[in-house]
């Protein structure tokens, strides 16, 4: 079994957890926005992600020879350690919850506002548990230091998202103002009858591609998208981002329970879950979840999306690929989170639920988020981005090797 055995080796799988989870939900709301039911993208994503858990498992860890206290991951599936997995498939159940809960809230309140507040509440909440469960290994001094500056991030997340609303809403009033006056100009024969008046420009022109950031841009992404959310309350959406924030605060402790035993639930002379034994359980509880309420939503779908049925998913092929990738990366994220956190505490691998940096860069890079923005709205995030990269240094800085 391989195991990381330094703090460096843990902060750089630390560092490619971040970037993993930060990218696949951008790729799932890109598919959300093209049109594809969330129910497909979340079945083919929770099949490769279970792949991603079983390959770590049968490569990582059965590397080496197998021993008393750590043995390979083969080994251990018959020892007598069910109370260790039922922790394990109890964080697998509810981080499974939390992500199908943010699939549908990304669409409501957007991708980096869910991201930030679910992940604020993460950590605030989990990495108080962890640091206690973990007996106090990370540095008190400069962990919870951490934990405030990722607490400020979401405050200024928080003002980030009610400042670009704010810029959203002014696009589309000045919108339908430009609209009524190229209307009144086309009736009194001012603009000539091949012309098309167009939703949010100040001068009769020819239909032209919309570009991000306008008025247009975002009418053509509520005509488009799967979850229509216009005109309907985000406090819907606000409340499913708490629900997942809830759900993600205890999935990480559940995880350091099943590998290191606190409560002293295992027999004596029984070994310790290693962290792949514990991520397989974990993940087959998350498949379990996810393609048993996906199955159910298909044909009882929720917040208004259409209906659909399990050959209608079969069929679907259009963005599989990326949902498939979706999967593979959330599956491999979360495995070197868990590496990371059995070598150097798993208060410290809460770091890497700064994962908004990355989901707020694809969010800019893919979507067009923020573009053509207030001076406010960019200054915000601005100082939302760099209290972010301040508490992740912070965070890993409070690493240490665990001793056992």
């Amino acid at each position: 079994m391989y195991l990381i055995e330094d703090k460096g080796g843990a902060i750089a799988l630390m560092l490619a957890s971040l970037f993993f989870l930060g990218t696949w939900p951008a790729v799932m709301t890109l598919l959300e926005r093209k049109g594809r039911l969330p129910q497909h993208t979340y079945l083919d994503y929770s099949i490769t992600n279970l792949l991603a858990a079983v390959l770590t498992a049968i490569t990582f860890g059965q590397i080496g020879d197998s021993k008393t206290d750590k043995p390979n991951f083969l080994t251990q599936l018959s020892q007598d350690n069910w109370h260790s997995v039922l922790f394990a498939m109890g964080g697998g159940t509810v981080l499974s919850l939390g992500n199908l809960a943010t699939q549908y809230a990304w669409a409501y309140v957007g991708l980096s506002v869910t991201e930030i507040i679910s992940s604020c509440m993460c950590v605030v909440i989990g990495t108080t548990m962890n640091y206690f469960l973990d007996d106090k290994i990370n540095k008190a001094e400069v962990l919870f230091p951490g934990v405030v500056c990722f607490f400020i991030a979401a405050c200024l997340g928080s003002a980030v998202h009610s400042s670009n609303a704010a810029d959203n809403e002014k696009k589309l009033a000045d919108s339908k103002i430009n609209y009524e006056l190229k209307t009144m100009l086309s009736e009194n024969g001012e603009c000539g009858s091949d012309v098309e008046p167009e939703i949010g420009f100040g001068s009769c022109q020819k239909s032209e591609k919309v570009e991000a950031g306008t008025a247009e841009y975002l009418l053509q992404l509520e005509k488009e998208r799967s979850i229509k959310v216009s005109g309907k309350n985000t406090s819907i959406g606000l409340a499913i981002v708490f629900f997942a924030g809830v759900c993600y605060s205890l999935f990480s402790p559940a995880l350091n329970l099943a590998t290191n035993d606190q409560w002293h639930t295992l027999k004596e002379g029984v070994p310790h879950l290693v962290v792949y034994t514990a991520f397989f359980y974990f993940s087959i509880s998350c498949f379990v979840i996810g393609i048993g309420l996906n199955l159910w939503f298909l044909y009882r779908p929720v917040l208004g999306l259409r209906k659909s049925s399990f050959e209608a998913y079969l069929k679907d092929w259009n963005g599989r690929q990326w949902a498939l990738l979706a999967g593979l990366l959330c599956g491999f994220g979360n495995g070197f989170q868990f590496m990371g956190g059995q070598a150097a505490g798993y208060a410290a691998a809460d770091a890497v639920q700064a994962l908004p940096l990355v989901s707020t860069f694809w969010g800019i890079l893919l979507f067009g988020k923020y573009r053509k923005s207030s001076k406010k709205t960019y200054t915000l995030l601005l100082f939302m981005l760099t209290m972010f990269v301040i508490a992740v240094a912070v965070l890993m800085a409070s690493a240490d090797h665990r001793k056992n």
